[in-house]
C-alpha cells in the first residue's frame, strides 16, 4: 500500500504484486464453481488445485501488460483467471502418473493424490472449459476483441503451444537435445502461455499500435524462456521444501534441461542474457512498462 502521505504514488513492486495476487485469488474464488453443489467432489478438487498457492506469474504479467492499454481491473480479472485456470489444468495433468507422476505441488499433495486419478483428469478438463467460458461471457466492448482473446488463449494452450511442448517433453526423455530443440520445446510448453498472458492483458483495453504489440511479443518470448531457464536452475539448486514440488525430478527422470545441456554457470549466464533481451524489448515504452520490467527481474531472481 502506498504511504498515506503520498496516496497518489505508485506502490512498490512487492506491494503491487501482493495486491494483484490477492485480487486474482478473490476473482478465482468467484469464477470457480462452488463446492456445495451436487458436483461437490469435482468442484472441491477444482478449487483445491486452483486456490491457495502459486506465484500467479501469468496473472501478474497480464495485469502489467494491461496497464499499457488502460485495461479495466474487471477485464484483467477475467483474463488473469482464464490464463491461470489453463495453467493450473496443465499442472494437474502434468503431475499425473501418465505424465510426470509427481506427488507434491505448491507444497501439498497433488490433485490425483489428494483425490484420485479420474477426478484429477476431470479437474483439468473442467478448468480448461471454464477458462474459455468466462472469457466468452465477459462483456467486452466488441465481439472482435473477445474473439481475439479466446484465439490467443486457445493457440497458447493447444498443440502449437503448451500441449505441443508437453508432447515434445514426453518424447525427449533420455534423449539428447540441441539448444535450439530445447528452446523450441520450452517456447511451446512454458513460453506460449506466458506469451498469451502478456498479449491478452495488453489487448484487454484500448487498441495498441502494431509496433507496440510486436515489442510486447518480443518481451514475452524472452520472458517465457527466461522463466524455464530459471526453473531448470532451481530444480538442481533449491530444496523440495523451498520449491513446493519435488526437487531434482527432471534430472532423475533424465529429462533434457538447460543445466544438463549447458552446465549450471552457462545456464545462469543464459538467464541473464534473456533478461537483458526482454528488458531491451520494452525500452521504447519507458516508465509505462515499469511493472513488466520489474517482473522480468522477479522471474530472474526468484528462489522458488
Amino acid at each position: 500500500m502506498a504511504p498515506t502521505s503520498n496516496a497518489g504514488a505508485t506502490p512498490p513492486f512487492t506491494d503491487w504484486m501482493a495486491q494483484v495476487q490477492t485480487r486474482t485469488e478473490a476473482a478465482l474464488g468467484r469464477y470457480l464453481p462452488g463446492a456445495e453443489t451436487i458436483l461437490h467432489r469435482l468442484h472441491d478438487a477444482m478449487r483445491y488445485s486452483a486456490l491457495g498457492g502459486g506465484k500467479r506469474v501469468r496473472p501478474l504479467l497480464a495485469f502489467a501488460a494491461g496497464q499499457l492499454s488502460g485495461a479495466s481491473e474487471e477485464a484483467l480479472d477475467c483474463v488473469a483467471c482464464a490464463v491461470e485456470m489453463i495453467h493450473v489444468y496443465s499442472l494437474v495433468h502434468d503431475d499425473m502418473p501418465c505424465m510426470d507422476d509427481d506427488v507434491l505441488r505448491r507444497g501439498r499433495p497433488t490433485c490425483h493424490v489428494e483425490y484420485d486419478e479420474p477426478t484429477a483428469l476431470l479437474v483439468g478438463d473442467a478448468l480448461q472449459s471454464r477458462a474459455f467460458e468466462i472469457l466468452a461471457a465477459h462483456p467486452w466492448p466488441n465481439g472482435t476483441q473477445g474473439l481475439e482473446l479466446v484465439r490467443l488463449l486457445a493457440h497458447g494452450s493447444g498443440s502449437c503451444g503448451m500441449a505441443g511442448g508437453q508432447a515434445i517433453d514426453l518424447a525427449s526423455v533420455g534423449k539428447p537435445l540441441s539448444q535450439p530443440e530445447l528452446e523450441l520445446m520450452h517456447a511451446l510448453k512454458t513460453g506460449a502461455l506466458i506469451r498469451a498472458a502478456v498479449l491478452m492483458g495488453a489487448q484487454s483495453g484500448a487498441p495498441l499500435a502494431a509496433a507496440d504489440l510486436q515489442r510486447l511479443d518480443a518481451f514475452a518470448k524472452r520472458a517465457g524462456l527466461l522463466f524455464q531457464v530459471v526453473d531448470d536452475i532451481l530444480d538442481c539448486t533449491a530444496s523440495t521444501a523451498t520449491l513446493g514440488k519435488t526437487a531434482g525430478k527432471d534430472a532423475a527422470a533424465e529429462k533434457p534441461t538447460y543445466v544438463s545441456l549447458l552446465g549450471l554457470d552457462t545456464a545462469r549466464q543464459l538467464a541473464e542474457d534473456l533478461r537483458r533481451d526482454a528488458l531491451g524489448a520494452l525500452a521504447e515504452f519507458g516508465p509505462r512498462a515499469r511493472r513488466l520490467t520489474e517482473l522480468a527481474d522477479f522471474i530472474t531472481n526468484r528462489q522458488f
